[in-house]
Formats: C-alpha cells, structure tokens, sequence
C-alpha cells in the first residue's frame, strides 16, 4: 500500500540491528518508506497493519526461518519479497526461489543497487491487463484478479505459480522452453540447479489435471520445455 505521499512502503525483516540501521535510513533518503522489523512475531504483525508494497526478507531470524514467512506471504498475497541474507550457497537461493521470492541479494550489497532492484521487482509485479480471460478446458484464468479457477473453483496459487501459468497460457499449444521460463520469471540468475522450475511445474500439475490420468493440459517437452494445451 502506497503511503499519503506516494511513496513505496517496504517491510524490512531483519535482525541485524547495523543492517536494520543502514537500510532504514538509506532507503529513506531513496524515496521509500521503510518499516523494519527484527524478528518474524513483528514482522507478521507490521505486514497485516501495514500492508507494505514489498518485503525484504533476511533468510536467518532468531525466532524461525524467513523462507517460511517467504512462503506465507506468497500464498496469501501479491505483495513481492526480497530475500536478503548473507549466505551464498545455491540452496539456499534455490529455496527461497521456490518459495515464491522474486529475486534476491546477498550481503554485502549497495543501497543504490538494492532500490534498483525493489523498483524492478514492483515494474514486474504490475498485474494483468483487464480483458485477459483465458480458458483451458475447464480451467479460467482471470488476469485482473490473477486468479485460477478449476470448475468454478478457485485455486490457490502463489504469486510464481500464476506468473508461470500465464507464461504458458500466453503462448496457448506452443512450447516455452526451459530457459525462456527461468529468464522471464526468473529474470536470468545463474542457476545450474534448475529444480526450482521443476518444483513449480509439479505444483501447477497437481492443481490443473486430474490425479488419475496423464497430464492433459500441461505437457512436459522432455529436455526442451513445457506446452499448455487447450
């Protein structure tokens, strides 16, 4: 939610009382509003008063994992999340990934590299056009509420599984291959570990087709891609 004066409010979810400091007042002098939180009991609370624009959300917090309010966030809402933290490892990136964070950024970083990022991230976010309606068998997806509903009823879709299935609905019968979904959704990181992709691809299937048949509807193009069929 946009403050009175316009301005982007981003929850800060950390626990380093020098970063929560650094970042508070260097996102301010940015343009943002910055409210900050250093353990997950805080930050669940600001999140529902608040309603902030975007989460920066640090992985390691004293009372619980960060990619768990990753997940809660991105199953419950539109708002995007950042993850910040200080660890490299590829699992850990992949993780957060698969959670529905839509990007990330390790510590150390620069504040004007960071703002970059926050404003892109929010650019991408910006929902469907009004008139997207597209049909698949009995699947609708809705672009003005970015909803799916399957005979009537509404799935439940974090914001990475919806993007990921309008990718494929948009090219309805064709193939998008492996790497135009990781460059689109996510936005060309190195990941040599492309489970990420995978995991999503698995939980659209499990929401779109029946359980006792082979896929109808979402088509896997063994070592190329993926096809949504109508």
């Amino acid at each position: 939610m946009v403050d009175p004066d316009g301005r982007i409010v981003v929850l800060l979810v950390e626990d380093e009382a020098s970063y929560v400091d650094a970042l508070s007042i260097g996102l301010a002098a940015d343009g943002f509003v910055v409210e900050a939180a250093m353990n997950l009991a805080d930050a669940r609370k600001l999140f529902h008063e608040r309603r902030p624009d975007i989460v920066l959300l640090d992985i390691m917090l004293p009372d619980g994992s960060g990619t768990d309010f990753c997940k809660e966030i991105t199953s419950t809402s539109n708002v995007p999340v950042i993850m910040v933290t200080a660890r490299t490892e590829e699992v850990d990136i992949v993780l957060g990934l698969e959670f529905g964070a839509s990007d990330y950024v390790t510590k150390p970083y620069r504040l004007r590299e960071l703002g970059a990022r926050i404003r892109a991230v929010l650019r991408r976010s910006i929902p469907a056009p009004n008139d997207v309606q597209i049909s698949v068998g009995a699947i609708r997806i809705d672009g003005s509420r970015r909803s799916v509903t399957r005979n009537g009823i509404e799935l439940e879709m974090s914001r990475k599984e919806f993007d990921l299935l309008a990718l494929l609905a948009s090219r309805m019968g064709q193939v998008v291959t492996r790497d135009e979904c990781l460059d689109e959704l996510w936005w060309g990181r190195d990941l040599t570990d492309t489970r990420t992709l995978d995991t999503h691809i698995k939980r659209l299937r499990q929401k779109l087709e029946d359980d006792s048949s082979e896929p109808r509807h979402l088509i896997t193009i063994r070592g190329v891609g993926f096809r949504l069929d109508p």
